[in-house]
């Protein structure tokens, strides 16, 4: 008698069907995250142009964006001029036969198109509606237009970010839209969750760029709030925590040090042949070391220097001091550890073929993500989605194609 086949295992997301009507990257991040585990992810993109993610990227392959296969991985492509009444109809309907709806769109664009939750909530009550935005929903700035980028300087990080004698630098990410869209997934769950218990009813989850940026502070406002102290820009270190810094070894490659704990510096100073540092009263306890970080990290400085990367990596390994080279995309494509842990993936996709990209995060013992699946060719689902979701007929998807509406 044949043994039973193994089913596979579920994903944590599948029958969960979202609309994403958002552009750029806060919302289509936000979809990406939730079809990353399984979740039906509907997006929505103009005829003929389509998301402008599909054309951005530092560097393009043969005219293609690079970034379009990681943000729109495993979506599905329906092509619908939301502007147009007959378009924000579909759109309607689309919404009836959703669980998520996610949008990043400038607050009232929504109302003005018909489409903003007091509609589809009457329309559909179980609907999770997700609003992503500069500002956010309320308060005085509400209609602002912005980015990611006036929202990270806004929120307080780029005040934090580089060289006190230089102007504030970009990450080199987008990470204002990034946790925006993180903190949208994160809205979505929690409610899809209490919809379970509470009677089936969805509700409105507000995110605002510049929350997110300011959820990720720390404690800045607490100790500005409290002391008056404005935390500033230092580098690469944090004023009075040492030794952490950047160093660069002899072969010209930086290395971070993370030895400032008590137990950690101590194993530091035995690697470095500096036994006597244990006991010295400069840099016996975690406060004197602060007290005396500008002259600690040059004689680490001096120290890594007189090392190429590999030896003084594999010194303080042994020594279990906290340690890592400064990786570039390159070298972490080329890392052992990211293929082992399947940190990262191969996609196929059209036009552009294999695609390494970073896998989802996080993992699940039992019901690991969905392997992602290429990002869609522009309105490649629209016939499928408007027939099985919207329920409209093969005529009238001829017919609103004809009137260029999808």
């Amino acid at each position: 008698m044949r043994a039973p086949k193994a089913m596979a295992p579920r994903a944590p997301l599948e029958g969960v069907r979202v609309l994403e009507l958002g552009s750029f990257i806060a919302g289509p991040y936000c979809g990406q995250l939730l079809a990353d585990y399984g979740a039906e992810v509907i997006k929505v993109e103009p005829p003929r142009e389509g998301d402008a993610m599909r054309r951005w990227g530092v560097v393009l392959h043969h005219g293609r964006s690079l970034w379009w296969p990681v943000i729109a991985r495993g979506k599905k492509s329906v092509t619908v001029d939301l502007r147009c009444p007959e378009g924000q109809e579909v759109a309607r309907r689309l919404a009836d036969r959703c669980d998520v709806l996610v949008e990043n769109f400038r607050p009232g664009t929504m109302e003005e198109w018909g489409l903003g939750p007091e509609v589809l909530l009457q329309r559909n009550p179980a609907l999770v509606y997700v609003r992503i935005s500069a500002f956010g929903q309320t308060g005085p700035y509400r209609d602002r237009p912005g980015f990611g980028a006036v929202a990270e300087a806004m929120g307080g990080l780029r005040h934090l970010v580089g060289y006190p004698d230089r102007p504030p630098p970009r990450f080199g990410v987008s990470i204002g839209d990034t946790l925006a869209g993180m903190f949208g997934a994160l809205g979505a769950l929690l409610a899809l969750r209490e919809r379970e218990v509470n009677g089936g009813r969805g509700q409105v989850v507000d995110v605002a760029i510049t929350d997110a940026v300011l959820a990720v502070l720390e404690s800045v406002i607490a100790e500005c709030s409290v002391t008056g102290a404005v935390r500033e820009r230092s580098g690469s270190v944090l004023p009075g925590v040492a030794p952490s810094n950047l160093y660069e070894t002899a072969d010209g490659r930086w290395v971070v040090v993370a030895a400032n704990a008590d137990g950690v510096f101590r194993r530091l100073c035995d690697a470095m042949g500096r036994p006597e540092w244990k006991a010295d009263p400069r840099y016996a306890t975690h406060e004197a070391r602060g007290a005396h970080q500008a002259e600690l990290d040059s004689a680490i400085a001096q120290w890594v220097r007189s090392l190429p990367a590999e030896e003084l990596l594999g010194l303080l390994e042994r020594h279990a001091v906290p340690c890592g080279p400064v990786y570039n995309a390159r070298d972490v494509l080329q890392d052992p550890h990211f293929r082992a842990r399947g940190s990262l993936v191969e996609v196929e996709n059209p036009g552009v073929g294999r695609v390494i990209m970073q896998a989802p995060v996080p993992r699940l013992s039992d019901t690991p993500p969905v392997r992602p699946g290429p990002a869609p060719e522009l309105g490649q689902h629209t016939d499928q989605v408007l027939r099985e979701v919207a329920g409209l007929a093969p005529e009238e998807v001829a017919r609103l194609r004809e009137a260029g509406v999808v």
